[in-house]
C-alpha cells in the first residue's frame, strides 16, 4: 500500500509516491510558466497548473511498481487563487504570492478595517501577497470576473474539483487567505462582510488529514489509479514541509533553504504579541491538528547562491559541464574556511520577516583589495544566516522556541553550508533523509485520512534523521559578536538603499 503527496508550487508541481515506511517509490515533475506581463504582476494560468498536476499524478502512479496508491493529499503554495464560474470553468489567471499589484489596497483597506483587529482575527499582518487583498483588487478592477465567479479556489481546492470532489480547503491553507479566523477555524464573517463576499463562494474548511472524499472511479482510471482512492485535506506547502521534516512538538522547527530561506516551527496554542505583530510574524494552523505554526522567512535565500554562480562562477559552471559535477558543490568547496570580517545585508529581493520592505536593497560592507572571492561567497551565506538568527530571536522573545532545527531543501545537501548556519545560529542543525519533505508531509496526511492512524506515530515511522551538525564554539562566539553589528545594518542603510525614490 502506498500514498501520494502532490506539491503544487509557483513554477512547477511534483507528485511523489511513498510506501508505509516513508520511502520514496516514484516521482514526477512538471514546470509551468510564471507570467510577469507588467511590473509587480506575477500570474499563473490555472488550467496549465491543473493539467501539469494530472500529468505528474499519472506518471508517478504508472511508475509505482505495482504498489497501489490508496490515498493522496495536496501541499499547495499559499495565497494564489482562481475564479471559477458556475459550470466549474476557470475565469482568468491566478495571482501568485509575489504579485504586488494590491499593495495600495492592502495598506488602505487594512487601515480602514483596523490593522491590529485584522491581525487578532487572522494571525497575519497586511501584505499584498495575501488572498484577501488580491480578491479586493479583482472586485475593484475586474468587476466582470467578480460578478461571474461563483467560487474562488486556491490550488488545493481547484485540483480537488478536477478530481471530481466537493472541494475543501485545509486549515493551514485557509489561514494564508487572511479571510480565515485562526481561533474559530472558520471563514470570518466580519472580514467577509467588509469585502462583500459570501462564504458560499469559498470551499469548506477542514483540518489537515481529514477526509475530503473518495475519487470517482472514472477519474481514478483516467489517472491510472485504483478505485476507492481517498483524498485528504493537505496544507500550505511550508507546514507540509515541516511535517515531512518531522516537526511535531514545541522546540523543533523546519529550516528550509530553497529559493527562499524559511523557518517553520510548531507550538500548541496560538501566540499573538505586539512584537510578533510589529515583526510580521504570523500565527496560523499547523498540519498537526491542535497545533499552530508561523513562518520566518527571507525572500533572498538559495537564489543568492544562484546569483553568485551565474555572475562569478563561470569556472565552476564550465567544470560541472565537463565532469558532471554539481556547480553549487564546486562553488561551496571554494568558500572561505573561516568567518569573514565582511557584513552582508541579504536583501537582494524584497525582504521577508521581520520588515516586509519591498524597497530594501542588499549591501556588502568591508570590501578591500585583499578580499578574496571565497570570502565574499562565505559572507553572502553568513548574511542569510544572520537574518534567520534575527527572526529566531524575535520568536524566542515571544515564547516560540526553536532549539532543534531540521534542515531540508537544496541548502541541506552541503555539510559546509550547514556548519556555517549552525555556527551563526549557535544551534545544532539536523539533516533529514527525505528530499521531498512537502510531498512526504502531504502523503502522511493522506495515510492518516485513510486509516485513522495517529499522525505523530506515522511521522515517527516515516521520517528519518541523518547527521546532526553542532556549532563550533570559537566560530559561534565570533558570530555572536558580529551579530550585534549586523542588527544595525538595516536601520542604518534603510534610507540610503531604498529603490522607491
Amino acid at each position: 500500500m502506498s500514498y501520494m503527496g502532490l506539491d503544487v508550487g509557483t513554477t512547477g508541481c511534483k507528485a511523489v509516491v511513498f510506501d508505509e515506511r516513508g520511502r520514496q517509490i516514484s516521482d514526477a515533475y512538471r514546470e509551468y510558466p510564471l507570467l510577469t506581463s507588467k511590473d509587480g504582476w506575477a500570474e499563473l494560468v490555472p488550467s496549465q497548473v491543473i493539467d501539469s498536476c494530472l500529468a505528474v499524478m499519472t506518471e508517478a502512479a504508472a511508475a509505482r511498481a505495482g504498489d497501489s496508491v490508496r490515498a493522496l493529499a495536496i501541499s499547495s503554495q499559499g495565497e494564489a487563487f482562481a475564479a471559477v464560474g458556475p459550470r466549474g470553468e476557470i475565469i482568468g489567471n491566478a495571482m501568485v504570492s509575489s504579485d504586488a499589484r494590491a499593495a495600495a489596497i492592502a495598506s488602505n483597506w487594512s487601515g480602514e478595517f483596523g490593522r491590529e483587529r485584522l491581525y487578532h482575527i487572522t494571525g497575519h499582518t497586511a501584505h499584498p501577497m495575501f488572498t484577501l487583498f488580491k480578491l479586493l483588487w479583482v472586485r475593484d478592477h475586474r468587476p466582470e470576473i467578480w460578478s461571474r465567479a461563483s467560487r474562488f479556489y486556491c490550488f488545493e481546492e481547484l485540483l480537488q474539483q478536477r478530481l471530481g470532489l466537493e472541494p475543501a480547503i485545509s486549515w493551514p491553507l485557509a489561514g494564508r487567505t487572511m479571510l480565515f479566523n485562526v481561533r474559530t477555524h472558520a471563514w470570518d464573517g466580519e472580514i467577509l462582510d467588509a469585502v462583500g463576499l459570501d462564504r458560499s463562494r469559498l470551499a469548506r474548511p477542514l483540518p489537515s488529514g481529514a477526509v475530503v472524499g473518495e475519487m470517482p472511479a472514472s477519474v481514478a482510471r483516467e489517472l491510472g489509479l485504483p478505485d476507492g482512492v481517498v483524498v485528504a485535506a493537505g496544507g500550505h506547502d511550508q507546514p507540509c514541509g515541516a511535517l515531512g521534516a518531522g516537526v511535531t512538538s514545541p522546540g523543533s522547527a523546519m529550516y528550509a533553504t530553497g529559493t527562499v530561506d524559511c523557518i517553520c516551527p510548531a507550538f500548541p496554542l496560538p501566540v499573538f504579541s505586539d512584537e510578533l505583530f510589529a515583526s510580521n510574524l504570523c500565527t496560523y494552523d499547523y498540519t498537526v491538528p491542535g497545533m499552530y505554526t508561523t513562518i520566518a522567512f527571507n525572500l533572498t535565500g538559495g537564489n543568492l547562491l544562484k546569483w553568485f554562480r551565474d555572475e562569478f562562477g563561470q569556472a565552476e559552471v564550465a567544470e560541472a559541464a565537463r565532469t558532471g559535477a554539481n556547480s553549487y558543490d564546486l562553488l561551496l568547496q571554494g568558500m572561505a574556511d573561516e568567518p569573514t570580517s565582511l557584513l552582508v545585508l541579504p536583501y537582494f529581493t524584497p525582504t521577508g520577516t521581520p520588515y516586509f520592505d519591498a524597497s530594501a536593497t542588499g549591501a556588502i560592507l568591508g570590501l578591500r583589495l585583499s578580499t578574496k572571492r571565497g570570502e565574499v561567497l562565505r559572507a553572502l551565506l553568513e548574511g542569510l544566516a544572520y537574518e534567520m538568527r534575527l527572526n529566531l530571536d524575535i520568536l524566542a522573545r515571544s515564547g516560540i522556541a526553536a532549539n532543534q532545527l531540521l534542515a531540508i531543501g537544496g541548502g541541506a545537501k552541503s555539510r559546509r553550508w550547514l556548519q556555517l548556519k549552525a555556527d551563526v545560529l549557535n544551534r545544532p542543525i539536523t539533516k533529514v533523509a527525505v528530499a521531498e519533505a512537502a510531498s512526504l508531509g502531504a502523503a502522511m496526511l493522506a495515510r492518516v485520512a485513510l486509516g485513522g492512524e495517529d499522525i505523530l506515530a506515522v511521522v515517527k515511522q516515516c521520517v528519518r534523521q541523518e547527521e546532526t551538525i553542532e556549532p563550533e564554539p570559537a566560530r559561534a562566539a565570533y558570530y555572536e559578536e558580529r551579530f550585534a553589528t549586523y542588527l544595525q545594518l538595516y536601520p542604518t542603510l534603510r534610507n540610503l538603499n531604498r529603490t522607491d525614490r
